[in-house]
């Protein structure tokens, strides 16, 4: 709370040093004004988290001072303090963007509540706009490096997607790495709701017990913690994509109230009896195979068919052909930059072992062995000691790495992951941060492999 301020507005001084006492004690730096003039001299220099102000004021009104500081910046939650007399001029004021109203007399402590609330109202606000404004500035179709056919169909299908304003759902499958992520983004940054939110969920991160309450929001007192009403992932994507990443890992339990919300475009906090409208568009993404998991009754029937209106598979990249050079290239520029480093080609072997190797992590695993690489390297060339892959079976002594077969992949894989287990000391985590891939996906590796970590 340190650093936060607070304005008050009343022309009824004890009040004033009442409040700037009580939230001074709360950790807020307050500030007090008689009048709406003076707020106005103070509002540039104090630059106030929160504004308390009365509606009825000397001089300059409430609902005047109001339109002024939202014309100064409209990010400030301002708060009007009514006596009983005033309330449909407090309500007006709500109408004109307050953040809320409080009825004298004032409880000192729901006047500390209701700055806590508005100051992480604007927050979010401020979050979302820096969130915004790296969406239409980062990110879009150019950063999707790749010439194999395979990947520009799914680029071309993406971009008239990207098109529409109403997008229905859309669902990305392909393995864990293959850059599913960066085309969700892709997707919001190239169409007509760019400079709107792009939020992402990430399932796997959040166990069954919270994820109700982060996608949909709660209410005060909705369960022990819930101290203060909080907005839901959901409507903080509003206007904007809702991208949710490991579909497959949602509770079942989640997937109805999941299905219901996208369905009738409204969500009800947790606690509440209230349904509150949304507009967001949603990009779902999985590396499992929703089908099969539908079959076994791990994933609704219904949800999957109203995810899977528009499917894009994200190719692996050992099926993009000379798409690993172009990505090392790109990769090779983006971390000469960061790390100060002047890595200009690669060796012939280099080269050959990079199109050989069969990448289980895809793109991310590609990223990690270049940076490694870039990092390591002490001149303008990266040759096969610096990228630190294991070669695949039947390579020969000079460095020219044959391509595996059908029948030696499992041993590869099974080579990678024992060498990936080594350099994380057999911490499984870190190994499978290491190959680009999911906890779960190498415990069943382990298993598959007679493996132990």
């Amino acid at each position: 709370m340190s650093g936060s301020t607070v304005l008050i507005v009343d022309d009824e001084q004890s009040l004033a040093r009442s409040a700037k006492a009580f939230l001074a004690d709360h950790g807020y730096e307050a500030e007090v004004a008689g009048t709406g003039e003076q707020a106005l001299e103070l509002l540039a220099a104090l630059q106030p988290d929160v504004v308390f102000a009365d509606v009825r004021l000397p001089g300059m009104s409430g609902l005047d001072l109001l339109k002024r500081i939202r014309a100064f910046d409209p990010v400030i939650p301002v708060i009007m303090l009514t006596a009983y007399g005033s309330i449909e001029g407090a309500v007006e004021a709500v109408k004109l963007g307050a953040f809320d109203y409080v009825k004298k007399p004032v409880d000192l402590e729901e006047l500390k509540l209701l700055a806590d609330r508005a100051r992480e109202t604007r927050l979010l606000k401020q979050e979302l706009s820096y969130y915004r404004r790296r969406a239409t500035t980062d990110v879009g179709f150019e950063g999707l490096v790749g010439e194999s056919r395979a990947v520009h169909a799914v680029l071309e299908r993406a971009r008239q997607i990207a098109a529409l304003d109403e997008t229905p759902p859309v669902l990305l499958t392909g393995e864990t790495g293959t850059g599913k992520g960066l085309l969700a983004r892709a997707i919001h940054a190239a169409g007509p709701r760019a400079t709107k939110p792009f939020i992402e969920v990430n399932c796997t991160a959040l166990p069954a017990t919270l994820m109700e309450a982060e996608l949909f929001g709660h209410e005060r007192g909705a369960f022990t913690d819930a101290k203060e009403s909080k907005p839901g992932l959901m409507e903080a994507a509003e206007g904007g994509f809702l991208f949710l990443d490991e579909i497959g890992d949602v509770d079942l339990a989640v997937q109805g109230k999941l299905l219901r919300a996208i369905e009738e475009r409204a969500v009800r906090r947790v606690g509440s009896v209230r349904e509150r409208k949304i507009d967001v568009r949603i990009i779902a993404a999985t590396n499992r195979d929703l089908e099969r998991a539908v079959g076994e009754e791990r994933f609704r029937k219904d949800l999957y068919f109203r995810l899977a209106v528009i499917v894009l598979d994200v190719p692996p990249l050992r099926q993009r052909g000379e798409d690993a050079l172009l990505l090392t290239e790109y990769f090779l520029r983006t971390f000469n930059a960061k790390y100060g480093k002047v890595v200009r080609e690669l060796s012939r072997a280099a080269r050959e072992l990079l199109l050989s190797y069969p990448w289980p992590g895809n793109v991310r695993e590609l990223s990690h062995v270049i940076e490694r690489a870039v990092l390591w390297s002490r001149g303008p060339t990266l040759d096969v000691e610096h990228l630190s892959l294991t070669r695949p079976v039947g390579s020969t002594d000079h460095g020219n790495a044959a391509k595996p077969d059908a029948a030696t992949l499992p041993q590869w894989e099974k080579t990678i992951i024992e060498q990936a287990l080594r350099d994380a000391g057999g911490n499984q985590t870190k190994a499978a941060q290491r190959l680009g891939i999911s906890r779960d996906t190498l415990r069943y590796r382990l298993k598959k492999f007679g493996l132990s970590g």
